[in-house]
């Protein structure tokens, strides 16, 4: 067995802090902090993600009102020693180039597109995360034969949980965080059709 790279080491006894991400450079491309641990996104991203991923960012991009913006693989830094990378996030803060995360106050939507590899985190522990955040609206897209699947849901303020808004197949429609009609069916159409 081989040693692991200095850079895998944590700086610390109590583990990585948000910090510590934007001086990794070695680290792989799609890492994210969870209680003080790295955690990468080592194993290849199957094409239907990819797709998924792909055509809601275009699609959100396109509709997305004046104050809004849309972007792909931003971590959010939830509080010291939480930094998870959605799929996509909907945030108001201005763009700005130089930005490697947004704070949770500035984002009015995240959505994961599970994978095998990330599922629970995904499905438990982000929702929790981003509930405590107060970031309020959450979507988690499953695949259901081949389609997409989108779990929806929204803060609830005086329990500061996520409550379900709804599971959407075939077509989404949210009045929040702005007017936002999807035809699911169309983000993972085939070259061939």
């Amino acid at each position: 067995m081989t040693a692991l790279p200095d850079w895998m080491r944590p700086p610390r006894e109590e583990g990585w802090l948000a910090e510590d991400l934007d001086r990794l450079p070695e680290a792989p491309r799609h890492t994210e902090l969870i209680d003080g641990a790295l955690v990468f996104m080592m194993s290849p991203q199957r094409s239907w993600h990819g797709r998924v991923v792909t055509s809601l960012t275009t699609t959100l991009m396109a509709t997305a009102p004046a104050g809004f913006e849309v972007e792909r693989e931003m971590t959010i830094r939830l509080d010291e020693r939480n930094r998870p990378e959605p799929d996509l996030l909907v945030t108001t803060a201005p763009y700005d180039p130089d930005r490697t995360w947004y704070a949770p106050e500035e984002v009015r939507l995240v959505i994961e597109v599970v994978s095998p590899e990330s599922a629970h985190r995904d499905r438990t522990v982000k929702l929790h995360k981003y509930a405590e955040a107060k970031i309020s609206h959450y979507w988690c897209i499953e695949e259901e034969d081949g389609a997409p699947v989108v779990h929806v849901y929204e803060l609830d303020e005086p329990t500061g949980v996520y409550a379900p808004a709804g599971i959407f197949r075939g077509a989404l429609e949210r009045p929040v965080p702005f007017e936002i009609n999807v035809d699911l069916d169309k983000l993972t159409p085939s070259r061939g059709n």
